[in-house]
C-alpha cells in the first residue's frame, strides 16, 4: 500500500507538470507559429494529469462506512 506523504508527494509533482504544460501551452499560442496537433497534444496530456491528480486525492479521502 502507498503512504500518504507518497501519494501527496505525487501529487505535488503532477501538480507542477501540469503547470508547467499550462505555461508551454500558453506560449505555443502566443508565438502563433505553433502547430495544432502538438497544443492538441498537450492540452490532453494536461487533462490525463487532471484526472490522474484527481484520483490520487481521492485515495487521501478516508472510506467512512455508511
Amino acid at each position: 500500500m502507498i503512504s500518504n506523504e507518497e501519494i501527496q508527494r505525487r501529487i505535488v509533482e503532477l501538480e507542477v507538470e501540469h503547470r508547467d504544460l499550462d505555461s508551454v501551452i500558453e506560449l505555443l499560442i502566443r508565438d502563433g507559429r505553433h502547430d495544432e496537433l502538438q497544443i492538441r497534444r498537450l492540452k490532453k496530456r494536461k487533462l490525463q494529469l487532471k484526472d490522474h491528480i484527481t484520483l490520487l486525492k481521492m485515495q487521501l479521502i478516508p472510506d467512512i462506512p455508511a
